[in-house]
């Protein structure tokens, strides 16, 4: 699966942070490189001093990312802000929400998915949506939650958080959920209720 990163509208705020600090960050890795030097440090007290400095690599604005397989796209993906971190666990953090289009063989979008954050895994090739999460097919049948794992490869979401679904005839709620990304195909693993909309 190919990934096209697409920026909208990019602006380099951090690139023009870096000039503008260039010569402060200078000294400061030269202060911090003779303090190394000359004693004997701790490397976890090292290492907790760098991940309090955890800044992104990249950043952009209005982001567009798309996943691509032989030619079709099978997903995309826009935030409006997007960060991506290095590191041996590298990720791609999206603070400002998150909208995501599924695909299928025929180009037409089978399900949408939004929240107001979002996380994903690089390595893993997992996204973690929080806070708002909203599913729906094309069916028009909503999956409401706090919590959903979108796994890439396996192209299922799952969460272990409260779940409300809303079709065109009932209300359902349960805990725990495990679905095709598609959202045509899930299982409640924990249902606490049911209210029959026909009535």
């Amino acid at each position: 699966m190919k990934i096209l990163l697409r920026i909208m509208n990019f602006k380099p705020d951090s690139y023009r942070m870096r000039i503008s600090f260039l010569p402060l960050l200078t000294a400061n890795c030269l202060l911090f490189t003779l303090f190394l030097i000359s004693c004997e440090n701790d490397v976890d007290e090292v290492n907790s001093i760098t991940a309090r400095n955890n800044y992104p690599v990249e950043s952009g604005k209005d982001m567009e990312v798309i996943y691509s397989d032989s030619g079709h796209i099978k997903v995309k993906l826009n935030a409006p802000v997007m960060m991506r971190f290095a590191g041996e666990k590298p990720y791609m953090e999206m603070p400002q929400g998150v909208k995501v289009l599924f695909y299928d063989d025929k180009m037409n979008v089978n399900s949408h998915l939004s929240a107001n954050y979002a996380i994903s895994r690089e390595k893993e090739e997992i996204m973690e949506a929080k806070n708002n999460v909203v599913v729906v097919n094309e069916k028009g049948e909503q999956l409401n939650t706090e919590h959903l794992t979108w796994d890439k490869k396996k192209e299922t979401i799952h969460t272990k958080e409260f779940v409300k679904i809303t079709t065109a005839e009932e209300i359902i709620y349960g805990n725990g959920l495990e679905s095709n990304q598609s959202f045509t195909k899930y299982k409640i693993k924990d249902i606490k209720g049911t209210i029959n909309l026909k009535e």
